[in-house]
């Protein structure tokens, strides 16, 4: 274990996201808003934190094995969220406690959009402005990001590379080097932010809120400037751009990079994952948008569609923008929604959940097992997209299912201990560990009402969730410090 190594790493990368701070810092100068100082002493002692870790190893170079690469993730995910929260908790406005200051930050930067904070229309445009911020760049992942700038530095990236992305295709590069494969990925996400943030500007939303709103809908974050998320603006056309974008952010950025090298969309066509992934969209929206016609819950078949085909896309792809209290919807929708967020998005993407790939993978097991009962004597093989799946990879999924489901069981029975009613519980554990953000019960608007302890297990299953579990638990194994 290369531990001063690792130190030497973590050092930089506080550096690093020091600098993130200088973009609100800058929006606080431009709209006079009062946090200026806030943002100041964040940046000060961040980056003081990363250089005193960073210099006195500045000369210590070792390479990094895959332990290693799984300490750093982990860390630095851990670290950067309780980093994340110094500007909030040194901001007056919002005034809220440090276990507030970190559940944000951590919302944040693991794209959940989960929100301890009320009154968004009044606070300072450049928390606002921070909040967006951190979603983005959580979005794809700031280790990808990292792992572009740190060969230039001395620092190999591969080992993280391999730590952070999850999924059965998690050595498949698009490019021969490691760095050229992160550049890649982020020109992509940055040219996807672009485009969505000139749509919006188009459709009617100020410059300030179409940047903030397409750094959420890439980074399928959720966040929004204003309580009332996307039904502040109650417009068609803007709603009509986020589920067009989260789609696309919901899809196998591989595959955004083959189409753009290419210039063609046969890739998504052949692409199994992404088929199943579009029509369970589409399922569900003609499922939710039928129900809420035939229950009368808005007046005619068109603001049916418009509020089902919204909420649809924006739960199942764990975003969490609403148009309007889908937690009020009547039966049995408000608990199918919060079920398509297990879904989750594709293999690659900005989403959570369990991802499509693995669900479509479990599907096809079972029904494999079904054969055997049927044939014990046939050979059967699953297939995706025309290759046969190896044992191993059913395996390591099947192993990823069981080890989701009980570390869910075990934090939902911890959050009912600390006083959270069943539903309450369920929801939030779900939107936390899917990093989608809305709950139901007790955490339908907020999670302001819920205890500092129960906020703290949510903050930890944020961190599960992005990591995919299996990142986190791995160094929680006595053999994973074994020399």
């Amino acid at each position: 274990m290369q531990l001063l190594a690792v130190l030497r790493i973590l050092g930089l990368l506080l550096m690093i996201f020091s600098l993130a701070l200088l973009p609100p810092l800058g929006v606080s100068l431009l709209y006079e808003d009062g946090a200026l100082a806030a943002f100041f002493m964040a940046f000060l002692i961040l980056f003081g934190m990363g250089f005193a870790l960073f210099m006195p190893l500045v000369r210590y170079r070792r390479e990094l094995r895959l332990r290693d690469g799984f300490l750093v993730v982990v860390m630095f995910w851990l670290v950067l969220g309780l980093a994340g929260a110094l500007p909030l908790i040194l901001s007056a406005n919002p005034l809220i406690s440090v276990t507030d200051a970190v559940f944000e930050s951590m919302s944040g930067l693991t794209t959940t959009g989960a929100t301890v904070i009320q009154g968004f229309d009044w606070l300072p445009e450049s928390i606002l402005f921070y909040r967006q911020q951190l979603q983005w760049m959580g979005g794809m992942g700031i280790i990808v990001l990292a792992v572009a700038i740190l060969p230039m530095l001395g620092i190999g990236g591969m080992q993280l590379y391999r730590a952070e992305t999850p999924g059965p295709m998690k050595n498949d590069k698009l490019t021969p080097r490691i760095t050229e494969t992160a550049k890649s990925l982020w020109y992509i996400y940055l040219g996807l932010t672009v485009a969505c943030g000139v749509a919006y500007w188009l459709a009617g939303m100020s410059v300030f809120d179409a940047v903030g709103h397409a750094f959420s809908t890439v980074a399928i974050g959720g966040f929004s400037t204003h309580d009332a998320s996307m039904g502040h603006y109650d417009s068609a056309a803007i709603e009509a751009i986020a589920v067009v974008f989260m789609v696309i952010a919901g899809g196998n950025f591989a595959l955004h990079f083959r189409a753009w090298h290419h210039m063609s969309i046969t890739g998504y066509l052949r692409d199994s994952e992404f088929r199943t992934f579009v029509t369970l969209l589409g399922l569900i929206t003609v499922v939710t948008t039928a129900y809420l016609y035939v229950t009368g819950t808005y007046p005619g078949f068109l603001q049916n569609l418009r509020h089902g085909l919204f909420q649809s896309v924006s739960i199942a792809t764990t975003t969490g923008f609403t148009t309007t209290g889908y937690h009020e919807w009547p039966t049995f929708l408000p608990v199918l929604l919060l079920f398509a967020s297990f879904i989750g998005g594709c293999a690659g993407s900005t989403g959570g959940g369990l991802k499509v790939i693995r669900v479509l993978l479990l599907f096809k097991q079972g029904a494999r097992e079904i054969q055997r009962l049927i044939h014990p004597n046939a050979v059967i093989h699953i297939k995706v997209g025309g290759k046969t799946m190896s044992d191993r990879v059913i395996d390591a999924v099947w192993g990823f299912f069981a080890a989701y489901v009980v570390t869910f069981s075990i934090l939902m029975l911890a959050l009912m201990a600390t006083g959270l009613d069943q539903k309450t519980a369920f929801s939030a554990m779900a939107a936390s560990i899917n990093n989608l953000g809305p709950g139901l019960g007790d955490v339908s608007l907020h999670y302001g009402g819920v205890s500092d302890t129960a906020k703290w297990i949510l903050a930890f299953a944020m961190v599960v969730g992005r990591l995919e579990v299996f990142t986190l638990l791995v160094i929680l194994t006595p053999a994973f410090w074994r020399r």
